[in-house]
C-alpha cells in the first residue's frame, strides 16, 4: 500500500509540521510562489557550515509551529540549491524572506532573538498594535515626501521604544532624504547589535551608502549627454544609473544597469548586478521597482 506524502510535512505526528518543510530549486514555485497566495510563507536560506542558521532555524520552527496555521516555513540550503538566493541577492546567511500574494515583502537577516520574530511574524499576518499602526503612519508620510511630518512620527516612536529598530531605520532615511548623512549615520549607530541586519536597518544602511555614492557621480543632464555620446561606456551608464536613483527616478536606474548586465555582465567584477542588489536592499522588498527590478534581472541571469 502506498502512502501519500503531506504537501507540507517534515516530522509525521508532530504538531505543525504540516507548516514546515524542505525545498529545491525545482520546487521553489510550489512550496513559495504559489502556496504564498494561500497564506505567507518563510522562506529561510541556509547552509550546513553556517552556526547562526542552526541557531535561528528551531527558533523559526518554533514560532511558526505556534502560529496554529497563520503562517509556513520553507527552508532551502543555498550550497546544494544556489540558484534561487542568487536571483534574490542573498549575500549572507541567514536570511529569511517572507512572501505574500507571489511577491517577497519583507525580511531580515541574522539570528534574531525569538521576541522579534514573533513580532516580525505578527506584522506580516496583520496583527496590527497601535505601534505598528504608528510606524506604518510615519512610513506612509515618508513615502508622500512629507520628510518632516515622517520625522516627527519616528522620533516619538523611538521615544517610547528606544531600541525601535524600524522607526531608527526611518529617521535615518528621513536625514538621507534631507541630505544629512552624518545624522544618518549617528542614528543607525544608536540601533542595538541585536537589531542591527534587520531588513529596515540594512535598507536604511543601504540608501545612506546609495546617497554618499550619488555625490561623487555628476548631474543627471551632463551624464545623459556622456552616455548619448558613447552608448558602450559602462561606467558613464552607471555613474547615471546612481545619479538617476539619487533624483528618485528608480526605474532610470535599473534600466541603465539592466543594460549593462545584458551587455557585459562581467565588467567591473559584476558591479552592475552587485549595484542592482543594493538597490533592492535601499528600496525594500516590497517596493514595486524592487519587485520589477528582480523579475528583469532574473530573466537575463538565467534565460
Amino acid at each position: 500500500m502506498s502512502v501519500e506524502t503531506p504537501i507540507f510535512g517534515e516530522g509525521a505526528g508532530e504538531p505543525g509540521a504540516d507548516l514546515i518543510k524542505n525545498t529545491t530549486t525545482k520546487d521553489f514555485m510550489a512550496d513559495v510562489i504559489d502556496a504564498s497566495r494561500e497564506r505567507p510563507v518563510l522562506v529561510d536560506f541556509w547552509a550546513p557550515w553556517c552556526e547562526p542558521c542552526r541557531q535561528l532555524t528551531p527558533v523559526l520552527e518554533k514560532v511558526v509551529r505556534a502560529s496554529k496555521g497563520t503562517i509556513r516555513l520553507v527552508k532551502l540550503n543555498i550550497d546544494e540549491h544556489p540558484e534561487i538566493p542568487g536571483q534574490m541577492g542573498v549575500q549572507s546567511i541567514p536570511a529569511v524572506f517572507a512572501f505574500k500574494d507571489g511577491q517577497p515583502v519583507d525580511g531580515f537577516m541574522g539570528a534574531l532573538p525569538e521576541s522579534q520574530i514573533n513580532a516580525f511574524v505578527a506584522r506580516l499576518v496583520g496583527e496590527n498594535t497601535e505601534e505598528t499602526a504608528d510606524l506604518e503612519a510615519a512610513e506612509a508620510a515618508l513615502e508622500a515626501g512629507d520628510v518632516n511630518a515622517a520625522a516627527q512620527a519616528f522620533a516619538e516612536i523611538l521615544q517610547g521604544d528606544a531600541e525601535n529598530a524600524e522607526a531608527a531605520a526611518g529617521l535615518a532615511k528621513c536625514y538621507i532624504k534631507t541630505g544629512d548623512l552624518a545624522r544618518a549615520e549617528q542614528t543607525l549607530a544608536l540601533v542595538p547589535p541585536a537589531k542591527a541586519e534587520s531588513a529596515p536597518v540594512a535598507s536604511a544602511r543601504a540608501a545612506l551608502e546609495l546617497a554618499k555614492k550619488a555625490g561623487d557621480t555628476g548631474d543627471v543632464d551632463s551624464l545623459r549627454a556622456k552616455v548619448a555620446a558613447d552608448p558602450s561606456d559602462p561606467q558613464a551608464r552607471f555613474d547615471l544609473a546612481l545619479a538617476l536613483n539619487a533624483s528618485g527616478d528608480r526605474q532610470g536606474a535599473l534600466d541603465e544597469l539592466l543594460t549593462i548586465v545584458a551587455k557585459n555582465r562581467a565588467w567591473d567584477d559584476d558591479a552592475a548586478r552587485k549595484q542592482l542588489v543594493q538597490f533592492f536592499e535601499a528600496w525594500g522588498a516590497t517596493d514595486p521597482a524592487t519587485t520589477s527590478g528582480r523579475q528583469k534581472l532574473s530573466s537575463l541571469l538565467f534565460s
